[in-house]
Parts: C-alpha cells; structure tokens; sequence
C-alpha cells in the first residue's frame, strides 16, 4: 500500500545521511528542509527537546507540503549526563567534546514524528553508545580530518568516528540519525510502504 502521492514522502529535513537512511529501506524522498528555532529552552532536559525540535519541524514541513503529503521530520542529540552535545564551535570545542566522551559511555536521542495534516506521531528511541580511551595524538587527528566539525557530539560513527566506538547498545541506525524498524512501522501507519520499487 502507499500513500496518496505515490508513495513518496516529503522529508523536512537538509540532512543527506536520514534521505541516504529512507534510501536504505527503499522509500524515495522529496527534500524540504525547514528553517525553525533548536536552541535548548532553559531547564529544558534533553528528550523533552529533542521531541519538541522533531514536532517543530514536522509541523513547519506539513505547512510547506502539498495538502495531504506524508510528511517525516527527525531530530538526534548526543547526551552526556544531561547535556546536550551539539555541533563543535570550533578546534577546542571539538576537542573536549572528544575528551569529554574518551572512555565513557553516553547517549543518543533520536526522534522521529511523521504527520499529514492534524495527525502527528512520534516516536523516540534512546541508544547508549560506548567509546575506548582516546590518546590525545587520536583526537588531534580525528579532528583534523574534517569530519567532526559538523556532527552532533563532534564525531560520526559512522564514518571515521567508528574506530572509537567499544560498543553500543541499541539502535544504530538511530545513532546515525533515523531508527529504520520504528520509521518503517510509523509510515506503514501512514500507508507508506518500505522496499518501494525503483
């Protein structure tokens, strides 16, 4: 079964990694990112943000898509303790955050909230994600690479990151930006199918 627009969803969402993920199930995408403020509200703990972040864009993304549209917005935050580890501002920054998350274990929010018109549901997942001991010439080098400049938490496990990872427990793919078996059956609930043909 698939939705009224040929199965294809409208994903509020600039990030190439959730379109590659949606991909991955063979659910093609229309990309229609949405501009709306994610500063942390005062007092605000970390899932309460990342729920209300996902529901903010899904909501801006209903408004910008056709009536009727099928659309998916998620939202992912690194949490050490009860912060919320965003993007690194800068060298330093990256830095501590690495040494801050060396040899211990944190977590990854993920929410995903798919709506069309007034109907909206969401979902969160929680995966805790361990790192080795990291060597100060490690994090140097990882930092220069380029790749954690733009990542939440200031690494990605599932490029570079990787080799920092002992273990996780929980959903990869939520860590990566989208847990695929709880997105898959919220779409079904929305009759859009996975494994949709080419």
């Amino acid at each position: 079964m698939t939705s009224d627009h040929g199965g294809s969803l409208y994903l509020a969402s600039a990030s190439p990694r959730r379109r590659e993920l949606l991909l991955q199930i063979g659910v093609p995408t229309r990309v229609m990112p949405s501009e709306i403020d994610e500063r942390v509200l005062p007092g605000e703990l970390p899932r309460a943000y990342v729920e209300r972040v996902t529901c903010d864009k899904v909501r801006a993304g209903v408004v910008k898509a056709p009536g009727g549209a099928v659309v998916l917005a998620a939202d992912t935050a690194v949490v050490l303790g009860d912060n919320i580890l965003g993007k690194p501002a800068d060298r330093a920054h990256g830095l501590a955050m690495l040494d801050a998350l060396s040899g211990q274990a944190h977590s990854v929010i993920t929410s995903v909230a798919v709506c069309r018109g007034e109907d909206l549901r969401l979902v969160s997942v929680e995966t805790r994600v361990w790192f080795r001991q990291l060597s100060e010439a490690e994090k140097s080098a990882y930092w220069d690479t380029g790749e954690p400049a733009d990542k939440a938490g200031g690494y990605a496990i599932q490029g570079m990151g990787a080799i920092f990872i002992e273990r996780i427990e929980g959903s990869y793919s939520a860590v990566v930006g989208l847990p695929l078996m709880e997105t898959a059956a919220l779409l079904s609930e929305f009759g859009v199918s996975c494994w949709q043909a080419p």
